[in-house]
């Protein structure tokens, strides 16, 4: 058995390995990066060695670096997670060298399935149909261009080394087709390393469905079941579930023997899930691609199993037999996970970053985790903070526990997932099991925008926490009496006020706070009062309002007020009247000026002081969180200043390129 184990990645995946090692007795060993000296899988190790830079090319995808540092500290194994160099056939190539073992798939099955292009010619040669497309070593644009008329529009682009919604672009018209290659081609080599491209037939209302392979070094191959991952945005998977929702009996058993088939057409020896799609109303499920690796989602399985995924993956890089073989494996109720990233689902799912201020998981739902509160969300990862899985004897009870879980899960700083998530899960199309990877775009059509029903009421907490936090900083004054914009309005015992400024991005709202005798409070906008009273500790507080009690979590950190109420999250800026707070950053551009829509790194700048440009041409490309963003002009005119270069790390809002139109 493996006695100590090196983890080659970080965040979620990283703790999640740990936690599985420690209770079978293994030694854990960390990797970082500088940005990650902090972070919460370096905490939770038993050692941790550094492995470089905070960009991912220098530090966690260099196979070299990682063998120095199972070197370093002895280990016996290592565990590559998800993503990095998981589906590389570098590392257990080295690991075979040095005579360490590599917790995954071969190399050879790594090589044979990891390119998508691969992997669809050995499927074919196992009796496994695929989607229809161009697999082809040409990989010009002429030949691709070639491929996609021959296949029709519309037509997916997907880079042929990854998954992760990298390298992957929808093209419904022949004009976008070589911009979309030009920007799928450069997520591909900065995620993978490998620009290779293929091209299949968009299906357009496709169920996205997989099925968790195991296989050993005796020949044993088996399945887990099937997951359905269709609910994603920008091609990475948000919600998935097992086993599927409403599939037919004879497409379950498609599913499964195709899985099975293909896993022992290349002689599969460790855990692995082969991805299908399944166009909605047919009953044909077509390969889309192999992960030789363990799956983000892979929970869920686990849940319904019973089985740590985990533990298989280390006892069969160990030598043994798979622990169970396919008789003996059962499933029992359902599973649903909701992946939670720094991301504002109201702007497009725009990357957010920054320090977590407050952290609090909820105690009814299992959470893997990557972050606590001091962490920092950089812009050098994917965004993916956190899981929630939730488990039921049914589908219904397991959507009602992860909704109820997923109102009681406080992050606070940079924007998440988390009221998107809520909404998603009790959206009709999803409860009902009727979702496809069209889901968000036919929940929410016009986009999702928080409900926010207790604004206001948030706004009076905000105000509260704000006073008490004042309260706090002069102990031996009455803080009520000292802050500017307070005026008494009765003898000792009375009635006290105070007005205030509550600023929400650009919304800035008046706040009249008036102190009852009886300890109550009462705060007025221009829709009227509310009265309430709050108690509170360092990181949550107790609502009375309305012969109700509610909870939530709170973190104050430069001059906001961040606070979770009843399932929603809230930032919020409070100053008094006379001394208002701060004016919220950002600030018009004008149409001219092409700004950072997120923080990021400059991977392209395509025009030069004194070009002419159009309206809707590119003129740069932002780099955020592994994925690439175009930048367009909003005016026609002459290029006038370009603040920035490539390589340059840039904030939200940040002007990048300043467009003269042209004069009158």
């Amino acid at each position: 058995m493996i006695g100590s184990l090196l983890i080659a990645n970080r965040g979620e995946i990283a703790v999640r390995i740990m936690r599985t090692c420690r209770r079978m007795g293994i030694r854990t060993v960390a990797v970082f990066s500088d940005a990650d000296r902090d972070a919460q899988h370096v905490a939770y190790a038993d050692e941790a060695v550094r492995i470089g830079p905070a960009a991912a090319r220098d530090s966690y995808l260099r196979a070299e670096a990682i063998m120095e540092a199972a070197a370093r500290s002895g280990t016996d194994a290592i565990h590559p997670g998800y993503g990095f160099l998981s589906e590389k056939p570098d590392l257990p190539l080295l690991c075979r060298q040095a005579g360490r073992i590599f917790v995954g798939p071969s190399a050879e099955c790594i090589t044979a399935m990891g390119p998508k292009i691969g992997s669809k010619l050995i499927a074919e040669k196992a009796g496994v149909p695929s989607v229809p497309g161009y697999a082809g070593e040409d990989q010009s644009n002429a030949a691709l261009a070639e491929a996609a008329a021959r296949i029709g529009y519309p037509v997916m682009i997907k880079a042929s080394a990854g998954g992760g919604g990298k390298g992957m672009r929808r093209v419904f018209e022949a004009q976008e087709l070589l911009p979309a290659l030009d920007m799928a081609r450069a997520e591909a080599q900065a995620a993978f390393g490998d620009p290779a491209l293929l091209i299949e037939k968009l299906v357009m209302r496709p169920r996205h469905l997989e099925v968790q392979v195991a296989g050993d070094k005796h020949g044993n191959v088996v399945h887990l079941f099937e997951r359905d991952c269709s609910v994603q945005r920008n091609n990475q998977k948000v919600l998935e579930e097992a086993p599927a929702p409403h599939l037919a009996p004879a497409i379950r058993s498609k599913l499964l023997e195709r899985g099975v088939a293909l896993a022992k057409a290349i002689g599969y020896d460790n855990l692995g899930t082969v991805e299908f799609i399944l166009e909605d109303g047919l009953d044909e499920p077509w390969f889309l691609e192999m992960n030789t690796r363990l799956q983000v989602e892979h929970p869920v399985t686990e849940a319904i199993t019973g089985y740590d995924l985990v533990e298989w993956q280390i006892r069969i890089a160990a030598g043994e037999r798979l622990p169970a073989l396919q008789p003996d494996i059962r499933e029992s109720g359902h599973a649903i996970e909701a992946r939670i990233t720094a991301e504002r689902a109201d702007q497009g799912f725009r990357p957010d970053t920054g320090r977590i201020e407050g952290y609090a998981e909820p105690a009814s739902i299992r959470i893997d985790s990557g972050v606590k509160a001091g962490s920092e969300v950089t812009l050098f990862y994917d965004s993916l903070l956190a899981k929630a899985i939730a488990a039921g004897p049914d589908r219904a009870t397991a959507c009602a526990r992860l909704a109820a879980g997923l109102r009681d899960f406080a992050i606070l700083g940079p924007a998440t997932t988390l009221p998107f998530l809520i909404d998603a899960v009790e959206h009709p199309i999803f409860a009902d099991g009727k979702a496809t990877t069209r889901f968000i775009e036919e929940a929410f059509p016009d986009g999702w925008t928080a409900k926010r029903p207790r604004q206001r009421l948030a706004r009076a907490v905000a105000a509260l926490l704000w006073l008490e936090k004042q309260k706090a900083a002069l102990p031996n004054v009455d803080a009520w009496n000292s802050l500017p914009g307070f005026r008494l309005l009765a003898p000792a015992g009375g009635v006290a006020t105070s007005r205030l400024i509550a600023e929400e991005e650009d919304e800035a709202t008046k706040l009249e706070v008036r102190l009852l005798p009886d300890g109550r409070r009462r705060v007025g906008d221009a829709n009227g009062e509310i009265e309430l009273a709050l108690r509170t500790d360092p990181e949550s507080f107790e609502l009375a309002f309305e012969g109700r009690i509610l909870r939530g979590s709170h973190a104050t950190a430069g001059g906001r007020i961040r606070l979770t109420l009843d399932g929603e999250t809230f930032d919020i800026r409070i100053g008094s009247e006379a001394r208002p707070a701060a004016a919220a950053g950002g600030g018009g551009a004008g149409s001219g000026a092409v700004l950072a829509p997120m923080p990021g790194v400059v991977a392209e700048i395509r025009v030069a002081p004194g070009d002419k440009v159009e309206a809707g041409q590119i003129v740069a490309v932002l780099e955020s969180m592994k994925l690439f963003t175009s930048l367009s002009a909003g005016v026609d005119g002459v290029v006038a200043d370009i603040a920035c270069q490539p390589g340059d790390t840039v904030q939200a809002g940040k002007r990048l390129v300043l467009i003269e139109p042209p004069s009158a």
